[in-house]
């Protein structure tokens, strides 16, 4: 990986690891808020049979884990376009 120059690497790396962080923000939200400490007001609702705060901590976090890896893909190959790092 070639950068036109070092303000161009220090931006990317920047904005990479501005995704990381909001991405790992959604993955505690997901795993720790709606998995243990929202399960109580979750599970007043139900989804196919089962209490939704048991369906986030059992079902939901993984399918939020691999819609985030989709995502953090779409977003890496868009940053390594915007600054011509891109592999064709």
């Amino acid at each position: 990986m070639a950068f036109e120059s070092t303000e161009k690497a220090k931006a990317y790396w920047s904005e990479n690891l501005r995704l990381m962080l909001s991405l790992l923000a959604v993955w505690f939200v997901v795993s720790y808020g709606c998995g243990i400490l929202l399960v109580d007001v979750l599970n007043t609702v139900n989804l196919g049979g089962f209490k939704l705060g048991f369906w986030f901590a059992q079902q939901g976090a993984i399918y939020v884990f691999v819609a985030l890896i989709f995502v953090y893909v779409a977003k890496m190959n868009a940053l390594d376009k915007k600054y011509n790092v891109h592999e064709d």
